[in-house]
C-alpha cells in the first residue's frame, strides 16, 4: 500500500487594471490598486494623529467542487476582500478592517482603529517591528500558480477520484464524497516604520473518503480518506492514484478489534507525526512562553529530544506550504535550525512576544514556516516496513481522534485506530483504543524517524517510533 506521488476571468473595476496574469488567476483588483488603498490609510492614520501604522489589503478567491457516489453534490464559488488597519497611539493598539474599499470608507476604519487605540490601556511592548529587522529583499519563492480550471473539469477530477477507489475492491461499497479545490489569493502590506511588500499565492487540493464493509450477519464497515495539496495542480497526484490509496486505506482497516491494556512502543505513521512535531511547535511559540502556558517553558539550550534528533526550518523553499520572503509583520526570516543534537537552538517569536520574552524576534509572526524533523540515525533503507521491524510488538497508529493534549501539563491522551503488529508484522487492525503520555516524556523516548518522510501542510516528517506509551483497550 504505497502513497501516491506528487505529482473565466471575472470584469475588473475599471478603478484596477489587471495584468494578463492577474486576469487569469481570477483576481479583480491589481498590485498598484491595493498599494494606493495602503497608502491612502496610513496617511489619514498619521492625519489623525497616529504615532505609527500598518495597513495590509488583501483579495482570494477559488472553486470547490464535492460529488458523492458519481452525482455532483456541490459547487461553490468563494471571493472575499479585505482592507485592514493597525494604528499605534504611543504603546495602544487598535486595530479594524472592512470590505469596502472607496475612500470614505477607508477614512472611517482607520479613525474607528485610531479610536481604539486611544481607549485601550497601554502595553509597553506593543508596537512595529523594530526597523533594524525588517526585510527589504523580498524573494521571489514560486507560490502562484493559478488553476483555470471550470466547474465542470473539477467534478469530473472529483468523480475521477471516487470511480478509481470504488473499483478497487467489491468491499469498497461507499463513499462519503470526493472534492477538488483551486484557491489563490494575493496581498500588499505596509507600514510606517518602512516595510512594504506584498505577493501572490496558491493552494489546490483532491480528496476522497471511501467506505469499506465486509458482509453478514455483523457486517462491519471501515472508513479513510487521503488527499494530495500542492501549490501548482500540475503537481498534484493524478485522481487515480488518490482514489486507490484512499480505498486501500479502508480495506486494510476491516476487521478490525479491541485490544487489552497494556503499555508497549507506538509508531506513529508519518501524516499523524507531523501532529507531534505541531504540539512541540505549540510549546515552544512566544504567545505559550510568555503566558507561561507551555510545558516546555525555559527551554532554550535544553535537551528536548535525543541526540539523534534535528528539527530545521527553512521560509525559503521554493513552492513550499509554508514558504514566505518575510513574516505577518515584514520581518526578515531565514533558514535556521530549531533543534540540533536534540537540543532547543530557537524559539517562534514574534515582535510582540519577543520583546515580552526579553528577546528578539525569530520572525515568526503568523506561525513556523517549513519544517523538517529528522533523526541522525535515519537509513535510506529505513522506509514503512523497516519502521516496522524496529516496532517488534506494538502499536502502529494511522489516525488520531479528539484533542487531547494539555500544552499546560504535557499530557498527552487522544482516541486512535491502526494496527497491532507482531514481531515486525501487521497481525490485525484495531480501533477503538486510546493512547495517552506526556509529551516530554514522549519527545525524550523518540527512538527512530523513518525515511518515508511526507509533507504534512508546512511540516515535514518520517513515521516517528516512540519507546513506550499506555495504551487503554477493552
Amino acid at each position: 500500500m504505497s502513497k501516491p506521488k506528487t505529482a473565466t476571468a471575472p470584469v475588473a473595476p475599471p478603478h484596477s487594471p489587471l495584468s494578463s496574469a492577474q486576469a487569469h488567476s481570477g483576481f479583480s483588483y491589481s498590485r498598484d490598486f491595493f498599494e494606493d488603498l495602503v497608502d491612502t490609510a496610513l496617511k489619514h492614520a498619521k492625519k489623525v494623529g497616529a504615532t505609527n501604522a500598518g495597513a495590509e489589503a488583501s483579495e482570494g478567491c477559488g472553486l470547490s467542487v464535492s460529488v458523492r457516489k458519481g452525482e455532483l453534490e456541490n459547487v461553490e464559488r468563494n471571493r472575499d476582500k479585505s482592507l485592514g488597519v493597525t494604528v499605534y497611539v504611543g504603546n495602544r493598539r487598535g486595530n479594524a478592517s472592512t470590505s469596502d474599499f472607496s475612500t470614505a470608507a477607508i477614512h472611517q476604519t482607520v479613525q474607528a482603529a485610531f479610536d481604539i487605540a486611544r481607549f485601550t490601556a497601554e502595553d509597553p511592548t506593543a508596537g512595529l517591528p523594530d526597523e533594524a529587522d525588517i526585510e527589504t529583499q523580498h524573494r521571489d519563492l514560486d507560490l502562484f500558480h493559478p488553476w483555470s480550471v471550470n466547474s465542470e473539469e473539477a467534478a469530473q477530477l472529483a468523480m475521477a477520484c471516487e470511480a478509481a477507489a470504488l473499483k478497487t475492491s467489491r468491499r469498497i461499497t461507499n463513499s462519503e464524497g470526493a472534492g477538488v479545490s483551486a484557491q489563490q489569493s494575493h496581498f500588499f502590506s505596509a507600514h510606517t516604520h518602512g516595510f512594504r511588500g506584498g505577493y501572490a499565492s496558491s493552494r489546490h487540493s483532491m480528496s476522497v473518503a471511501p467506505i469499506a464493509s465486509l458482509p453478514g450477519k455483523n457486517s462491519e464497515m471501515q472508513r479513510d480518506a487521503w488527499f494530495t495539496s500542492m501549490r501548482a495542480a500540475g503537481e498534484m497526484a493524478s485522481p487515480e492514484s488518490v482514489g486507490r490509496y484512499a480505498a486501500q486505506r479502508a480495506l486494510s482497516r476491516l476487521g478490525s478489534r479491541k485490544i487489552p491494556t497494556t503499555e508497549c512502543p507506538v509508531l506513529f505513521e508519518s501524516p499523524v507525526a507531523a501532529g507531534l512535531l505541531g504540539g512541540f511547535v505549540q510549546a515552544v511559540s512566544g504567545g505559550a512562553l510568555y503566558r507561561k502556558s507551555s510545558f516546555l517553558l525555559d527551554s532554550l539550550g535544553k535537551q528536548v529530544f535525543p541526540k539523534h534528533i534535528d528539527i530545521d526550518e527553512d521560509p525559503f523553499e521554493l513552492r513550499g506550504k509554508g514558504s514566505s520572503p518575510f513574516d505577518d509583520e515584514g520581518v526578515r526570516s531565514a533558514p535556521r535550525h530549531v533543534v540540533k543534537g536534540g537540543r532547543v537552538e530557537g524559539y517562534f517569536l514574534s515582535s510582540y512576544s519577543a520583546r515580552k520574552l526579553g528577546m528578539k524576534t525569530t520572525g515568526n509572526a503568523g506561525g513556523s514556516h517549513n519544517l523538517t524533523m529528522r533523526s541522525r540515525l535515519t537509513q535510506g533503507r529505513d522506509d514503512l516496513d523497516a519502521m516496522l521491524k524496529k516496532l517488534g510488538t506494538g502499536l502502529f497508529v494511522i489516525e488520531l481522534m479528539g484533542q487531547g493534549v494539555n500544552y499546560v501539563t504535557g499530557d498527552y491522551s487522544r482516541g486512535a485506530s491502526g494496527f497491532w503488529v507482531e514481531n515486525g508484522e501487521i497481525a490485525y487492525p484495531v480501533h477503538e483504543i486510546t493512547i495517552a503520555g506526556n509529551l516530554k516524556t514522549m519527545f525524550k523516548g523518540i527512538e527512530a524517524v523513518g525515511a518515508d518522510a511526507y509533507n504534512y501542510g508546512a511540516k515535514t516528517v518520517g513515521s516517528i517510533l516512540v519507546n513506550r506509551m499506555k495504551v487503554a483497550g477493552s
